[in-house]
């Protein structure tokens, strides 16, 4: 457990060398979370960073019941700074001091086989529990080979770790770098000045991660003096892009998830096509009718559920065959994402299978009215659910967040729907605005499930073009 520091990236070369499995948690996980994934993981070997020892000493006193044999502990130290691992049970013993350990001799622990695993990734658990992902060596390969092409890496990169490295194992691209003899530039954290100054001290040429990532860069308005490569996977509002692009930033909209290794389709945001197919080495994406496994018609209005098929996908989920065999039904990976597919063949994603809204038979993508409520110069985050209504079935209910600088108040829910009226059809407008905090999990992830909650538990608002709540 441990930030994007030095010591993780070298942990990713080995921990398999050795022969092992690596498991890179979550830093912004708490302690009840943290136990319920070391106790699927049964781990034999646990590196700490300094700043973690104390969530983890409360994750193993939460463990501690079930727990039969403590893991061999190695802390990681910058400089002497930190606590020690005196509350740690079991044996124990500093980085540096292992690594002066190592011998010049050794031989790599090759795998068995190519199918073998590489590394267990835990999924943000926004659907529920955590789910552990596993890699194999021969997946991890082929991804992080294809990703010189994905990320247009060219020759020499300079790559800035903005995206967490326990995000799909930094979404492969800890051996990617390896594989094209790049340069990395570790965060222990990220700001909007440490990234200004590392592209210019370091002459960065990439950098990857969420719509966060976009927004910090955007509000510091730091111009660089040379082009960057920014891949951002989420739901990208063109305001920022736009605005990022003038800062000198070249933006690439990513889209992908844990169980395909990180992003598996990548366009650079000034494409004309909705998705550009250039992942060589996915053998297959389309757009199926889930049921009868059929392709939807080419038309860019019949909605089915986005599929992979290829050797870049998990092997599947820890400890748990029901739920593998279920992503794998029919022989492919169901994203549970919906999408169509548009004359030329491209793929547009609409909304996950469980937030899409059904209105007055209409359907309305959230992702698309987020988009536009994040467009807006006085939102920082919104999230759009879909709430009961008697006489439509359901409405779009938005909830909206303000940047720091403005106070609750200082907008209007009309302004808010006017906003939308003039850049959504009337279906997809909300009928309902709520304005404050966004509840999310350990992970940033938006919890819709509990606005859902919240907003079927408001009164209605029948026969009001909108309502307003704080």
């Amino acid at each position: 457990m441990a930030p994007n520091i030095p010591a993780l990236y070298d942990l990713h070369f080995a921990v398999p060398m050795a022969g092992a499995v690596l498991s890179a948690l979550n830093t912004k996980l708490d302690a009840a979370s943290l136990a319920v994934i070391l106790e699927k993981l049964e781990a034999k070997f646990m590196f700490i960073d300094y700043e973690y020892v104390d969530v983890i000493v409360k994750a193993l006193e939460i463990m501690s019941q079930n727990m039969t044999k403590h893991p061999f502990f190695v802390l990681i130290q910058e400089h002497d700074q930190g606590p020690d691992l005196v509350s740690v049970g079991g044996n124990k013993i500093k980085y540096d001091d292992l690594i002066a350990m190592g011998e010049t001799d050794f031989e790599i622990v090759k795998p068995k086989d190519e199918g073998d695993p590489i590394s267990v990734n835990f999924t943000s658990g926004s659907t529920g529990e955590p789910k552990g992902v596993l890699y194999s060596h021969k997946a991890a390969y082929l991804k992080s080979l294809a990703s010189v092409r994905l990320y247009d890496m060219g020759v020499a990169p300079v790559f800035l770790w903005t995206v967490d490295m326990f995000r799909c194992n930094g979404w492969c691209c800890t051996w990617t770098m390896a594989a094209v003899g790049g340069t990395n530039i570790c965060l222990r954290t990220v700001s909007a000045k440490f990234i200004f100054d590392s592209i210019v001290l370091h002459n960065v040429t990439h950098l990857c991660g969420g719509p966060a990532i976009l927004n910090l860069i955007a509000d510091a308005s730091l111009t660089v003096p040379f082009k960057v490569r920014l891949i951002v996977a989420g739901v990208l509002p063109m305001s920022r892009v736009m605005k990022v692009e003038g800062l000198g930033y070249t933006v690439s909209h990513a889209y992908g998830m844990t169980e395909v290794l990180g992003p598996a389709i990548v366009k650079p945001w000034r494409s004309t096509n909705e998705h550009k197919r250039d992942n060589i080495v996915v053998e297959n994406v389309d757009v199926k009718e889930p049921e009868t496994m059929a392709s939807v018609r080419h038309d860019g209005k019949t909605i089915g559920e986005v599929m992979f098929k290829g050797n870049t996908l998990m092997l599947g989920y820890l400890k748990d065959p029901k739920a593998t065999e279920e992503a794998f039904k029919d022989g492919w990976y169901r994203t549970k994402d919906l999408g169509v597919i548009h004359p030329n063949g491209v793929i547009q994603l609409k909304d996950r299978a469980k937030d899409i809204i059904f209105t007055g038979g209409e359907i309305v993508s959230t992702l698309e009215v987020e988009a536009v409520l994040l467009s807006h110069p006085k939102v920082s985050e919104a999230a759009v659910v879909g709430k009961r209504d008697d006489y439509s079935k359901e409405t779009p209910c938005a909830f909206v967040k303000f940047k720091e600088e403005y106070y609750y108040g200082a907008m209007s829910c009309q302004e808010i729907v006017e906003f939308c009226e003039e850049r959504l059809p009337d279906f997809m407008v909300p009928r309902t605005v709520v304005f404050g905090e966004l509840p999310v999990n350990s992970t940033g992830k938006v919890q819709k499930f509990t606005l859902r909650v919240k907003a079927n538990g408001m009164h209605s608002n029948i026969g009001q073009k909108n309502g307003c709540h704080t």
